[in-house]
């Protein structure tokens, strides 16, 4: 039964859609943002859910809540672009504090577990929260407040709710704290790191009498020289790099900070050492002593200050240094699928006082050279007076390490040839034993990750590397740890929890979600796993957390989440398989606007992005759940749901290879892919042939160019913020990692800009014009859109201000919600049927 709502949009939809097309402007008319019709905006303003955050005492869940989008005005705050970070100049700290998971925070409030009692956090004036996090015991929450001029830290007393700002007229550096961490949370660095004393936290500061920024001459002194002495040094085309002195006096001036202790209680500050350009910091467990990166000259004017030249350090309290581990060169001469040669990702032991642990290469950090061990683990103790002691040793590249809090490891290791990953249980003096050894792409062999504390207090990174070692213990009881996963499976995702005996490599499952619902592990709430809390939702009811009992059927609601869109319920939603030409299987959610009628033919987007696997069985396993619950956020393409349109949504576009060679046969495979996936919705009855779109972002644009470039198969594509000439990303992209002069051929083939002769279809080009993500310059989208408009193509190209690779501000992204509606109601749902010589190409 479809809600009052619902019946509107739906009637709306599919009886008045003339009436509902959006109104964007022209290339002749002046700049406005668009807006999309009022029922889709109305959903696009529901409130989202709250955020959670459960306490280490595991005695109190934090819920907060945030502003789901900046305004445009906000991203037009001054930005300074460097060494590959965005920074605000005015606040000394990121250039975007909204509109990221964790940001832009107005509330907070914390609700007991066992009885649901709860207070609300005292919030700052016209509050900008960001970086919420409990002390080691749970007792005090910490969060940061962003303010015009600068950036404060505050303390909660978790028992009242009551807090006071601690940083007094001191500011937070945190110019290293990246937020837009969505597709790699290991790069978060929050600007303070609790102690396990709860009482002190560890802060960047800016240095106290800092004077005026650097002032970029009004007349050049000369000209800007990079030059090279004859050593290789292949890099990826990253952004926002340094390239002029003037840059370069700019990073250190906001880069530079003060680390401190304070006393959360008294507000107190104690200066840890002499102000620098810290990249990592990480106080030990006993709080005693701190890890310290910390960035040295010249800087780099190819790579971002992660590969800066850096002396690796131990400082103790006192700012002494205690121990210099390693003094790392710039990363530039690191092969593209390297480490670098000398100590990485230095890290302390969780389960001892102060015990560091890092990894070093033995092959000269470059997979090209044979030797029978890729890397070796290496451990020293406080006072760091002896030698440095062997840990363990890795045959394949070293993939991360987690200590339990018994002092056993787990060691992971990968090879990048075979796509292979394996696991170790390495005891004290005794011989490292096999625990997992599984294709790394096989989402069915996921045996899931281990239960760790996360009581650490955090820490900013570890030092670099490929992969790091954990900072939080994994749970052990007695023989037994326990891991969680999703659950991959021909039926969909079925997230589980098992105990796993250390001793016997045997396994023993302690829940598993129904085929009904999408259930998770969240946390445990003892040691001994009996109770924990879990994340329940259906495609109708939404998620909320739960206390669930081992082996008990019946669980216990913590929060009480409501539907914040209720119209969205009524959209039809079923999983579907098929297979390609090749025998591969392919998978993807096919979703029905509210109000459709079994058998009636409606318009269909795509909206994909293809990945590469190194075999077909792999390739061919379904991940995703049938039964999780849709929520339709920012620039979703599931809006096109609410004007009529259907959407199957990532239909599966596997590229398969063995080793480097998946891309060989990239254009094929998609075409292959994208064929089985327009006969399938075409077999199903709901879509006929001259009716159906594709688009994508980022990769998905790549791949909507594309397919525009060599098939007939779709009416109109919607590309974003895409790649399109590879020669513009001559040192690699993606998964791929020869190099434009090792594979010319492939680079070319897998252009569309080399085939923009063939797109005879309309295409609408989108990018951010301060684009961020390595490899998709804002050029990639304009030399393009002048490549088509010379061949008569048609084609709409449109940039958005101020917006870098994710789109992020409610004016963009209702505009982007208009562009996309109005092009796919002219030339999809609108478009009349082709030429017969058309749909015979």
């Amino acid at each position: 039964m479809l809600s009052r709502t619902s019946r509107f949009i739906a009637l709306a939809v599919l009886i008045l859609a003339p009436a509902l097309l959006a109104q964007v402007p022209s290339a002749s008319d002046p700049p406005k943002y668009a807006l999309p019709p009022q029922h889709i905006i109305a959903v696009f303003d529901a409130e989202p859910l709250p955020q959670t955050l459960l306490s280490p005492n595991r005695q109190v869940v934090a819920l907060t809540k945030a502003r789901a989008y900046p305004t445009i005005a906000e991203l037009s705050q001054p930005m300074l672009r460097l060494a590959g970070l965005r920074v605000n100049p005015k606040t000394n700290g990121p250039h975007r504090v909204s509109g990221l998971p964790g940001t832009g925070i107005h509330s907070i409030a914390l609700k007991k577990i066992a009885d649901g009692a709860q207070v609300n956090v005292t919030m700052p004036a016209q509050a900008r929260i960001s970086n919420v996090k409990f002390s080691p015991d749970g007792s005090r929450l910490s969060f940061t407040n962003t303010k015009d001029g600068g950036i404060e830290l505050w303390v909660a007393d978790t028992a009242t709710g009551q807090a006071k700002v601690v940083t007094g007229t001191d500011r937070l550096n945190a110019t290293v704290d990246d937020p837009d961490t969505r597709d790699n949370p290991a790069r978060r660095h929050d600007p303070c790191d609790w102690l396990r004393d709860n009482v002190t936290v560890v802060c960047a500061l800016v240095p106290a009498g800092r004077g005026p920024a650097p002032v970029d001459p009004i007349v050049p002194l000369g000209p800007n020289v990079h030059e090279n002495d004859g050593k290789p040094s292949p890099a990826p085309t990253y952004e926002d790099l340094l390239k002029t002195a003037h840059d370069d006096a700019l990073f250190e001036y906001y880069f530079t900070s003060q680390l401190a202790a304070i006393n959360t209680t008294t507000a107190t500050k104690t200066a840890i050492g002499r102000p620098a350009i810290l990249g990592n910091v990480t106080p030990s467990p006993n709080g005693q002593y701190v890890i310290v990166t910390r960035i040295k000259k010249p800087f780099s004017h190819l790579i971002p200050m992660s590969g800066f030249a850096q002396s690796v350090e131990i400082w103790a309290r006192g700012g002494e240094v205690a121990k210099t581990i390693a003094d790392v060169p710039s990363r530039e001469g690191v092969s593209l699928t390297g480490v670098p040669s000398g100590p990485r990702g230095s890290q302390w032991r969780p389960d001892q006082p102060a015990t560091v642990v890092w990894i070093e290469a033995l092959d000269g950090g470059d997979l090209k050279n044979k030797v029978p061990f890729r890397d070796k683990v290496m451990s020293l103790a406080a006072p760091f007076s002896s030698a440095p002691a062997e840990v363990a040793k890795t045959e394949w590249r070293f993939a991360g390490m987690s200590f339990t809090d018994a002092g056993v490891a787990l060691l992971n290791e990968s090879d990048r040839a075979s796509h292979r990953t394996r696991t170790w249980i390495v005891d004290p003096g005794a011989a490292p034993r096999k625990v997992w050894d599984r294709k790394q792409d096989a989402a069915y062999d996921n045996p899931g990750t281990p239960v760790a504390r996360r009581d650490a207090g955090a820490g900013r990174g570890g030092g670099g590397g490929r992969a790091n070692i954990t900072s939080d213990a994994i749970i052990q009881n007695g023989d037994y740890i326990y891991v969680a996963g999703e659950g991959a499976s021909p039926e969909g995702d079925r997230p589980f929890l098992d105990k796993l005996n250390i001793t016997t490599l045997k396994t023993e499952r302690i829940f598993r979600s129904s085929a009904e619902s999408l259930e998770s592990f969240v946390a445990p709430l003892n040691d001994e796993m009996t109770r924990f809390i879990t994340r329940y939702e259906t495609q109708k009811e939404a998620p909320n957390f739960y206390i669930r009992d081992a082996g008990a059927a019946t669980k216990r609601a913590v929060t009480q989440f409501k539907d914040p869109q209720p119209p969205v319920r009524d959209i039809l939603r079923q999983y579907v398989t098929y297979k390609r030409n090749d025998g591969v299987t392919l998978s993807g959610t096919l979703y029905l606007p509210p109000g459709y009628k079994q058998g009636t033919k409606v318009p269909v987007i795509m909206w994909a992005y293809p990945r590469e696997f190194g075999d077909a069985d792999s390739a061919s396993q379904v991940t995703g759940s049938p039964n999780s619950f849709t929520s339709i956020r920012g620039a979703s393409h599931l809006f096109l749901l609410l004007s009529g349109y259907a959407i199957f949504d990532n239909p599966t576009m596997p590229i398969i290879g063995p080793g480097e060679t998946a891309n060989d046969t990239y254009v094929e495979q998609l075409i292959a892919s994208a064929q089985a996936a327009v006969d399938k919705v075409v077999d199903m009855g709901v879509a006929d042939r001259d009716r159906i779109g594709v688009g994508g972002h980022s990769y998905g644009g790549f791949m909507t160019a594309n397919l525009l470039a060599h098939s007939r198969l779709f009416r109109a594509g919607f590309a974003e913020s895409g790649a399109y000439n590879r020669s513009l990303t001559p040192w690699g992209f993606q998964a791929e990692r020869r190099s434009f002069w090792e594979a010319p051929d492939i680079y070319m083939k897998m252009s569309p800009f080399w085939y923009a002769n063939q797109i005879k279809d309309p295409i609408l080009l989108m990018h951010g014009e301060v684009d961020d993500n390595t490899g998709t310059f804002p050029i990639q989208s304009e030399r393009l859109y002048a490549a088509l408009k010379g061949h008569g193509a048609t084609v709409r190209y449109v940039t958005l201000p101020d917006e870098a690779h994710g789109y992020a501000a409610r004016e963009t992204l209702l505009h982007v919600l208009a562009e996309r509606l109005n092009w796919f109601d002219k030339y999809v749902k609108n478009a009349g049927a082709r030429a017969t010589t058309d749909a015979q190409q």
